[in-house]
C-alpha cells in the first residue's frame, strides 16, 4: 500500500515539474520570431518589387511616349512631303494647262508633227536598253542622240526654245520635257535629253493614259534653264496634254519644280519638332526620377510603419504570452499544491482506513475470543459430564455481531463499481455510516442516519459517489465534541435527491463548519462530475443528485 502512495505521488511530482517547466514565453518568442522575420522578409521583397515594377512601368511609358513622338514626327513630316508632292503637283497640272494654252497649239504642235516624221524603229530595233550589253547600249544612245539633233535642228526648234525659256524665267521650274505618244522627247531644257526614248518610263506610261504622275527627288546636281544647281530638291511630274476642247491625248510633259526650301522648311519644323520632343523626354524623365524618389520614400515611410506596427503586436503579444505565462505558472503551482493536498488527504484516508481496520479487527477479535472461551467451556463440560456452566447463548449471540458486521463491511464494498448505474441513495449512505461507525476516532461522535421513505433511484458512479460521502461525513464529524452528534439526512427536493450532513450540539443547534478542506473541492469537484451539486446551507453540507427519471430526460 505504502509503494502505491509513493508511485502516486512520484507521478504527481512528475505532472506538476512538467507543467512547471513549459515555457510559453520561451516558445512564443521563438516561434514568433521566425514568423515576424518572414513577414518582415516577405514585406520587403513586395515592397522592392513593387517600386522595381513602378520604374519598369515608368521606363516603358518615357519609351513608349519617345517612340510615339518620333512615329509622330515622321508621320508630319511624311505627311508635309506628301501634301508638297500634291499641292506641286496640282501647280503642275495647272502650268501644263498655261504651256498648252501658250505654247502648245503654235510651238509645239508643228515640232511634234514634224519630229513624228522622223524614224525611230532603227534605233528601237537595237535591243531593250535593260537587257542589251554594254555596247548595243552604247550604239543605242548614238541613234537616239542622232535623233536628238535631227529635232533640233527642225524648223521652228529654235524659236520656241526662245519663247519656253522666256516663259520660264526667274521661276521655280527648273526643266520642261515635251514627249510625243511615241514615248521620245521632242524637246527638253537640257538639250542633251531630246531624242530620248522614254517608253519604258512608268511615269510617262502612266501620263499617256490620263493620270498625272509625281515624284520627290534629291540631285546633287542638275541642268536648269540657265544654270547647272547643286544638292536641290525637285518635284517632278509627268502630265498628260490634252487637245483643246477635247480628252484626247496629244502629248506628255514633264515638269521639274524645285522645293529645296519648302523641304528645308519642312525639315527645320521637324527638327523643332524632334527639339521639343527631346526636350520633353528630357522633362519625362526628370519627372520619372522625382516620382520614383517620391515612391521610394513612400515606400521606406510604409515599411518603417509597418515595421513599426510590427513591432508594437509582437510587444503587445509579448506581454499577453508574459501574462499568461504567468497565469499557467500560478495554475500549474496551484495544482501541484491541490495535488501535494490531495496526496496528503490520500493518506489521512489509508490511515482511516487502517485505524478501521484495526477497529474491525478488534470488533470481531472481541466475539471471536467470547465464542472460543464458550466452545471451549462446552467442550470441558462435555467431559465432565457437566455442562451447568455452557452458554450457548453467547456463541449466538457473538456469532450474530460478526454476521452483522460482515454485512455492513459487504454493503460498503459492494459499492465499488466505476461505471454510471442507477443505485438506491438511502442504502448507499447507510453503508457508509455504519462503516464509518468502525471507526475509533468517530466512537465519541454519534453518526444517525435519517433516511426518507420512497425516494427514487438516482443514476451516479457507486464508487465516486462513495468516496465523497466518507470525505464529507469524515468533515464534519472531524473535530467535533463529545456531546455532539452527526446527523446524515436525505430527502426528495423536486427533481432532485437531496444528502444534507449537519453536525448538532447536546441543544439540538446546528455546529458551524469550517469548508476550506481539501476534501470539500474534490467531493465538489466528484459531485459536478455526477451533474450533482455541492451545498453549503448554513452550518450544513448538502450534496444534490438528479433522479434516474430527470436524468433520462436531460439526455434524451
Amino acid at each position: 500500500m505504502q509503494s502505491q502512495m509513493l508511485a502516486g505521488a512520484d507521478r504527481l511530482s512528475s505532472v506538476s515539474d512538467a507543467a512547471a517547466r513549459f515555457r510559453l514565453v520561451r516558445y512564443f518568442t521563438l516561434t514568433s520570431l521566425a514568423a515576424f522575420a518572414v513577414v518582415g522578409a516577405a514585406l520587403f521583397v513586395l515592397e522592392r518589387r513593387e517600386s522595381a515594377f513602378f520604374n519598369e512601368v515608368q521606363s516603358e511609358q518615357a519609351a513608349f511616349f519617345a517612340q510615339a513622338q518620333r512615329e509622330l514626327t515622321r508621320a508630319h513630316e511624311q505627311a508635309a512631303r506628301d501634301d508638297l508632292l500634291a499641292a506641286h503637283e496640282a501647280g503642275h497640272v495647272n502650268l501644263a494647262r498655261v504651256f498648252a494654252n501658250v505654247l502648245w497649239q503654235h510651238d509645239f504642235v508643228p515640232l511634234v508633227a514634224r519630229a513624228q516624221r522622223l524614224p525611230i524603229d532603227h534605233c528601237r530595233t537595237l535591243g531593250d536598253a535593260a537587257t542589251a550589253d554594254a555596247r548595243t547600249n552604247e550604239r543605242r544612245r548614238a541613234c537616239f542622240a542622232a535623233l536628238g539633233r535631227q529635232i533640233m535642228n527642225l524648223p521652228g526648234f529654235a524659236a520656241l526654245d526662245a519663247r519656253a525659256y522666256e516663259a520660264m524665267r526667274g521661276s521655280n521650274v527648273f526643266k520642261i520635257k515635251v514627249f510625243d505618244l511615241r514615248g521620245i522627247t521632242v524637246y527638253s531644257s537640257e538639250h542633251a535629253q531630246i531624242g530620248e526614248d522614254q517608253r519604258d518610263n512608268l511615269g510617262w506610261q502612266s501620263a499617256v493614259r490620263g493620270r498625272p504622275a509625281s515624284e520627290l527627288t534629291h540631285r546633287d546636281r542638275f541642268s536648269a534653264f540657265e544654270r547647272v544647281v547643286e544638292n536641290r530638291d525637285l518635284i517632278s511630274s509627268y502630265l498628260p496634254v490634252r487637245a483643246p476642247g477635247g480628252d484626247a491625248i496629244v502629248g506628255v510633259f514633264e515638269i521639274y519644280s524645285d522645293v529645296t526650301p519648302l523641304l528645308e522648311q519642312i525639315k527645320r519644323t521637324s527638327a523643332n519638332i524632334a527639339a521639343s520632343t527631346a526636350a520633353k523626354e528630357q522633362l519625362l524623365r526628370v519627372r520619372a526620377l522625382d516620382n520614383a524618389h517620391k515612391v521610394e520614400t513612400s515606400s521606406h515611410w510604409l515599411l518603417a510603419i509597418v515595421g513599426g506596427l510590427l513591432a508594437l503586436l509582437y510587444v503587445a503579444l509579448l506581454l499577453i504570452v508574459r501574462i499568461g505565462q504567468r497565469i499557467i505558472d500560478r495554475q500549474a503551482l496551484a495544482q501541484a499544491q491541490a495535488a501535494r493536498r490531495e496526496q496528503e488527504w490520500h493518506r489521512e484516508k489509508m490511515a482511516a482506513l487502517a485505524t478501521m481496520a484495526a477497529a474491525i479487527s478488534h470488533e470481531v477479535g472481541n466475539p471471536l475470543t467470547t465464542i472460543t472461551l464458550a466452545a471451549q467451556e462446552i467442550v470441558e463440560g462435555k467431559k465432565r459430564g457437566d455442562c451447568s456452566d455452557c452458554h450457548p447463548e453467547v456463541i449466538i449471540e457473538q456469532a450474530w455481531r460478526i454476521a452483522h458486521m460482515t454485512r455492513q463491511m459487504g454493503a460498503f464494498a459492494s459499492a465499488r463499481s466505476e461505471a454510471r448505474e442507477p443505485v438506491d441513495v438511502n442504502q448507499m449512505v447507510k453503508a457508509v455510516c455504519d462503516f464509518l461507525r468502525f471507526d475509533q476516532r468517530y466512537r465519541a461522535t454519534p453518526i444517525e442516519f435519517r433516511p426518507a421513505a420512497g425516494l427514487p433511484a438516482s443514476v451516479v458512479v457507486p464508487d465516486q459517489l462513495n468516496e465523497v460521502l466518507m470525505n464529507v461525513v469524515q468533515v464534519v464529524a472531524e473535530g467535533a465534541r463529545a456531546t455532539e452528534r452527526v446527523a446524515v439526512e436525505t430527502a426528495e427536493r423536486g427533481e432532485q435527491l437531496l444528502i444534507r450532513i449537519e453536525r448538532h450540539g447536546a441543544d439540538g443547534a446546528a455546529t458551524p463548519l469550517g469548508v476550506a478542506d481539501v476534501r470539500i473541492e474534490a467531493a465538489r469537484r466528484r459531485i459536478d462530475a455526477m451533474g450533482g451539486r455541492l451545498l453549503v446551507e448554513g452550518a450544513a453540507l448538502g450534496i444534490l443528485l438528479l433522479v434516474a427519471a430527470e436524468q433520462a430526460a436531460r439526455s434524451g
